[in-house]
């Protein structure tokens, strides 16, 4: 992401039925994974402008980090009650890797060329019991000049998504696409978006502020498919979405020969 992405997730991301549906998925199943309590940490590495790390500081223990030194210097404008480091993880975390009870890497692995090494350096560095939530986006079909913009190097599969922790020693709790529900809406966009070859937002991307009430409405409906999720995390139902236009992970760390 170049400056001004970051100064456009800045300006929407609190309001943005994305980033509003995203976050209520994401607190309702980390909230499934390790309820809220007293010395439960939860790192967001990439954390950009914040937001995500910043709604769950009020029940966790909450750190973000990036590399980004503007994204950093905006998250800490923005939610100065929330620690926000400027650096690599694991390596800039010092000790609280060690105490993380959730390492969340959300929108983040598509970023790197070397997906499997990053989440590796994550999962080595957590104790076991810990876990890592994962989201990044799905389908190749919706590939497009905003993930270009974005500096993505791929779109994922649930195959491609399971290759990189093969080797990890970590126990899957959930592997499902997300954004469902919307999928028709957003490949449509996406291809309306390759004829024109001019993207419908800001900065190169499809971000722009629908109106209000539909705002709203976009956020609740996507939101709204954290109770699938949810049961599928505690075994209520067999599998969640089959497709969509992302991917969500849950890892458990469990004990290896190095531990």
């Amino acid at each position: 992401m170049d400056e001004a992405q970051f100064e456009l997730h800045a300006d929407v991301e609190q309001q943005h039925w994305w980033f509003v549906g995203r976050r209520a998925i994401m607190r309702r199943v980390l909230g499934c994974v390790v309820p809220p309590g007293e010395g439960r940490l939860v790192i967001d590495v990439g954390c950009g402008t914040g937001g995500n790390v910043a709604s769950v500081a009020g029940d966790y223990e909450a750190v973000g980090i990036d590399t980004s030194e503007r994204g950093i210097e905006l998250a800490r404008r923005r939610f100065p009650g929330v620690e926000f480091r400027c650096g690599v993880a694991p390596a800039d975390l010092g000790d609280l890797a060690d105490r993380a009870s959730v390492v969340l890497l959300m929108d983040v692995l598509e970023h790197v060329e070397d997906d499997v090494s990053l989440l590796r350096a994550q999962v080595e560095a957590i104790t076991p019991g810990a876990f890592v939530l994962i989201t990044v986006p799905a389908d190749m079909r919706l590939w497009s000049e905003h993930d270009e913009s974005f500096g993505h190097y791929r779109r994922y599969d649930e195959a491609m998504l399971r290759r990189i922790w093969t080797e990890l020693p970590v126990r899957e709790r959930l592997v499902s696409y997300y954004n469902s529900r919307l999928y028709p809406m957003v490949r449509l966009v996406r291809t309306v978006t390759r004829m024109r070859g001019k993207t419908f937002g800001q900065a190169g991307t499809d971000l722009s502020m629908p109106p209000g009430s539909i705002n709203g409405a976009l956020a609740s409906f996507f939101g709204g498919e954290a109770g699938r999720l949810v049961a599928t995390l505690q075994g209520r139902r067999a599998r969640g979405y089959r497709y969509g236009v992302s991917l969500m992970a849950v890892l458990e760390r469990v004990a290896s020969s190095r531990d």
